[in-house]
């Protein structure tokens, strides 16, 4: 069972009037530095600061009465958090967020801001997938999961719905659309709503190093889980493996998937705060990263689709990535 666009345009139908829809930008700087046309989708500028608000509205507003009075449990590092609280307070709706008790703390503030009840655990000693579960039982509430599930998945595609939509509305077709992939609710999207209106445009997922499972798994044919030796710059793509619903979708439509390293994060967020004007979180800066570093190849004549797809990036670390330029 997988995502159609038709489930895409549905839920954008759900989010008008309640998401934003994020214009494209463009940079002739970031042009002339790429050698390519590169128009920008700022998820940034997204409810929440992030593109998890979509998916999140869009779970959440399709739960019965019994459901919405019982509440829903999520478990995230911060932008899913975010994204559901905020979605949660709109409907009225109880929410619970499990976080790790080191999420940077703009994020936890964040996420308690709109609402949320939150129960913080130790990511080295505790299972979150299991502490949602047991309070999920206890209460009765819906576990809302950051990535592998169908209407998370089709909320996040609106994003690529968009993308070619306002493309082709300045007469622009893109030979590649670049976007990070974590657990791989965006990218599944993004693809899925790319290739149903632009079959020809290739499509490009970027990793942190160390957390390359989608990569990993796309050579092995399989879903591979990694057991991390270290964090990553990119907080909002530890995931440890691709999803179940997800990692299919990635199988038939990546061209190509991109690695990058903390140190090329950390001069993207530079370029994107120096050039751009945009704060942009490590996790939302990966596919700037990989274009800068000339990572990602040019298809056709290089027309890119570039998805920034957060900016909740902790004060303290960002002036100390703006400093060490």
């Amino acid at each position: 069972m997988s995502v159609t666009l038709a489930d895409i345009q549905a839920a954008a139908a759900r989010l008008k009037g309640h998401a934003v829809e994020t214009p494209l930008i463009e940079s002739p700087a970031l042009n002339d530095r790429l050698g390519r046309r590169v128009l920008i989708k700022p998820e940034t500028l997204q409810r929440v600061g992030a593109f998890k608000f979509r998916g999140a509205y869009n779970r959440l507003v399709q739960l019965d009465a019994a459901q919405r009075k019982a509440g829903v449990v999520a478990f995230s590092s911060g932008n899913h958090a975010q994204g559901v609280a905020l979605a949660a307070q709109l409907l009225g709706v109880p929410a619970l967020i499990v976080m790790p008790a080191d999420a940077p703390a703009v994020k936890v503030e964040a996420t308690r801001g709109y609402g949320a009840e939150i129960r913080l655990y130790d990511r080295l000693t505790e299972d979150r997938v299991a502490i949602a579960a047991d309070i999920a039982a206890q209460r009765g509430s819906v576990v809302v999961p950051a990535f592998d599930d169908l209407d998370i998945i089709a909320g996040q595609g609106t994003v690529g719905l968009e993308l070619v939509t306002q493309a082709k509305a300045l007469g622009v077709s893109f030979d590649v659309v670049v976007a990070p992939v974590g657990g791989g609710g965006l990218m599944a999207g993004v693809c899925t709503a790319v290739k149903a209106l632009s079959p020809d445009t290739a499509l490009v997922g970027v990793e942190p190093a160390g957390f390359d499972d989608t990569l990993r798994s796309l050579q092995a044919g399989s879903r591979q889980t990694l057991k991390p030796a270290t964090r990553s710059l990119c907080d909002a793509l530890e995931s440890p493996a691709p999803g179940e619903l997800t990692f299919p979708v990635l199988q038939q439509t990546l061209a190509d998937i991109a690695v990058v390293s903390d140190a090329e994060v950390a001069d993207a967020m530079r370029f994107a705060f120096a050039v751009l004007k945009l704060v942009v979180e490590p996790g939302g800066a990966v596919g700037l990263a990989a274009l800068l570093a000339g990572k990602v190849k040019a298809w056709g004549d290089g027309t890119t689709g570039l998805v920034l797809s957060g900016g909740n990036v902790d004060p303290a670390l960002f002036a100390e990535i703006l400093a060490a330029s």
